[in-house]
């Protein structure tokens, strides 16, 4: 809720007297939601999701259970909610309404496509994507600066691995340019590319790619849009996930300009499930993303991670979010009992509560709340209560979700896909060019011999016709000669005439 311009989202205080506010000019400075599961951490998602976009702060937002669909719809009155309201004193000022709503999947089936080009994703973060070693990761960028100056486009999947395979067959012409190529670490390459295809890489690389500008909208009162991104499917495809949130996060940081503090963010992220983000990540990842959230909150962008435990981030991350929700944690082990501890010792202190008691006995709802002041500086910890949410409770209806993805304009924009004159199509030609060449080559050879051979025969039979004819010509005129000379004479002359005349006709035939 907005209150007095500032996000109204929790009370604390044992009559719940206390109202506790997030600063809109400090809500780039990152958060973080925790808590076990079924502590209540998606509804305090839900309500700081609608707060911002009450505010007109477009929010992007990923759904691992489907149920913030609901926010397509207006909130309804039940048992629960009536004595929810009242147990919070909310009056009048509290009224149930549905927020502008986006839908994105990168399947396209509950939502919007959502797609980028291996280009536009550029091996850097490629290579974290792909674990490729150092190496590996060199020849990458090689392959990229070889595909610039040959102007190759690469769109999808299917242009890098033909780009890989291409330089691999002629990596010597290539050697005195770009250095020595190893078709091993290409064939490794070309393997990882596969992996991440086979968790929906080549639905996910590709035309039209997304205009992260789409996701700065608002509806015509002003309210800004909330993108959902169905993540149902996604998260059980955990480097894909990482792929389009570290794309997302990169691309900000690429095109925003810087604004400094601004009265209220351009644009909000939660990442649910966030240790996704960092689970089997290696070092030069964790630096990026940590790189990436230190500067990206002077561009006006917020980003708030919802996961179980604050030890599911890295420290370095962690450290630079300064809105900490923590609701209820379970500890049954001595490290569980460390880190829980841990935990409420990251909170500065409330001399009114104890906060690791607190931590361990809190409700479904209840969670330990710190925020920055004025001055940017964190307010002690509170044991506070979040507000119900505006819009619907849980899963939103099919047919509106359906009706509401199919009537977008971003549908018309984005749902069919496009496969342009790229990387994959030129290099194909080329080899069918190349194969075409190389057979018609081979067919003329062939023909040569073939004619080659067939005139080796005719001259052989011309001599032969030649000399027959040259022996029967010569004979008849030594028999002519002869003839006055007897028998003798007769068959003398013939013989010596066919002899001269095979000389003869051999010496032609020979030239």
């Amino acid at each position: 809720m907005i209150k007095d311009g500032k996000i109204y989202f929790a009370k604390s205080g044992k009559k719940l007297e206390n109202e506790i506010y997030l600063l809109p000019k400090m809500a780039n400075r990152h958060g973080f939601i925790g808590g076990a599961t079924g502590t209540g951490k998606t509804i305090t998602l839900k309500v700081l999701a609608e707060s911002f976009s009450s505010l007109g702060v477009p929010v992007f937002l990923a759904d691992v259970k489907g149920d913030l669909s609901g926010m397509i719809e207006n909130g309804e009155d039940s048992d629960d909610m009536k004595e929810r309201k009242e147990r919070f004193g909310l009056g009048s000022d509290f009224a149930y309404q549905s927020f502008p709503t986006t839908f994105f999947d990168i399947y396209g089936q509950n939502g919007i496509p959502l797609r980028v080009t291996t280009s536009e994703m550029g091996p850097q973060l490629l290579s974290i994507i792909l674990n490729l070693n150092q190496n590996q990761s060199d020849l990458l960028k090689v392959a990229f600066k070889i595909a610039d100056d040959q102007n190759l486009l690469l769109t999808d999947t299917k242009d890098l691995k033909a780009l890989l395979n291409y330089i691999s067959e002629n990596r010597n012409d290539f050697k005195n340019d770009y250095g020595n190529i190893a078709p091993t670490s290409i064939a490794t390459i070309v393997r990882a590319i596969v992996a991440l295809e086979s968790e929906g890489g080549e639905e996910f690389f590709g035309e039209p790619a997304i205009n992260i500008a789409d996701f700065f909208a608002n509806d015509p009162s002003g309210k800004g849009m909330i993108n959902i991104l169905d993540s149902s499917s996604l998260i059980n495809k955990p480097r894909l996930y990482s792929a389009f949130m570290l794309y997302l996060l990169s691309e900000l940081f690429e095109v925003l300009p810087e604004v400094g503090d601004l009265d209220k963010p351009r644009i909000i992220f939660f990442f649910d499930e966030a240790h996704l983000l960092f689970d089997n990540a290696d070092e030069a990842l964790i630096e990026k993303i940590e790189q990436m959230i230190k500067l990206i909150r002077s561009k006006g962008v917020g980003v708030y991670f919802i996961t179980q435990t604050p030890s599911d981030i890295p420290g370095g991350v962690l450290a630079q979010l300064s809105t900490k929700i923590e609701h209820a944690l379970r500890a049954f082990t001595p490290k569980e009992r460390k880190a829980l501890k841990d935990v409420a010792e990251s909170f500065r202190e409330n001399p009114d509560i104890d906060t690791l008691e607190t931590l361990e006995k809190m409700g479904i709802g209840e969670a330990l709340v710190s925020t920055l002041d004025e001055e940017g500086v964190p307010t002690v910890v509170e044991d506070a209560f979040i507000l119900p949410p505006l819009s619907k409770m849980g899963h939103g209806d099919k047919a509106l979700i359906e009706q509401n993805i199919k009537t977008s304009n971003l549908y018309l924009k984005y749902n069919t896909p496009s496969d342009p004159e790229s990387a994959y199509e030129f290099l194909s030609r080329q080899n069918t060019l190349k194969e075409e060449a190389i057979e018609q080559s081979k067919e003329e050879k062939e023909l040569k011999k073939a004619h080659d051979k067939e005139m080796k025969e005719v001259t052989r039979s011309i001599k032969s016709v030649g000399s027959t004819a040259a022996g029967t010509i010569g004979r008849e005129i030594g028999n002519a000669l002869g003839g006055s000379f007897g028998k003798f004479g007769k068959k003398l002359g013939g013989n010596v005439g066919a002899s001269l005349a095979r000389n003869l006709f051999g010496t032609l035939f020979k030239k």
